[in-house]
């Protein structure tokens, strides 16, 4: 099961630059702005609580789908790329085992451990 999932967000993850390259966008401009979400990562910064909140709101497919498709229907092309990088993001993470974060320890992911328990 494993596999298969991580083969559906590599699957999630090419499609999200060839969306890109689609639109027009020039090929690194998906991979000049695909770690900004990570700059979520400040609200570990005051706790754990408020940090996985954060991340798990910048990280959720369901919330980069709403935003690229606002933007697509607004016609606002920033607005487009950011849901299509967002989402992109969000499933480069997952193939790398980095899921959606608990409240009490960053380590613990929907996905399971991340690395070695301690």
């Amino acid at each position: 099961m494993n596999t298969i999932l991580k083969l559906e967000d590599a699957a999630k993850f090419v499609a999200s630059y060839c969306l890109s390259l689609y639109l027009g966008y020039a090929w690194w401009v998906f991979f000049a702005w695909l770690l900004v979400p990570d700059i979520s990562m400040i609200g570990y910064v005051v706790n754990t609580r408020f940090g996985a909140l954060l991340y798990n709101i910048a990280h959720h497919q369901g919330l980069a789908l709403l935003i690229l498709f606002i933007g697509f229907y607004l016609t606002v092309p920033a607005l487009t790329l950011a849901g299509i990088v967002l989402f992109g993001h969000s499933a480069m993470d997952r193939l790398f085992g980095y899921g959606l974060k608990y409240p009490y320890d960053f380590k613990h992911t929907h996905l399971g451990w991340v690395g070695k328990k301690d």
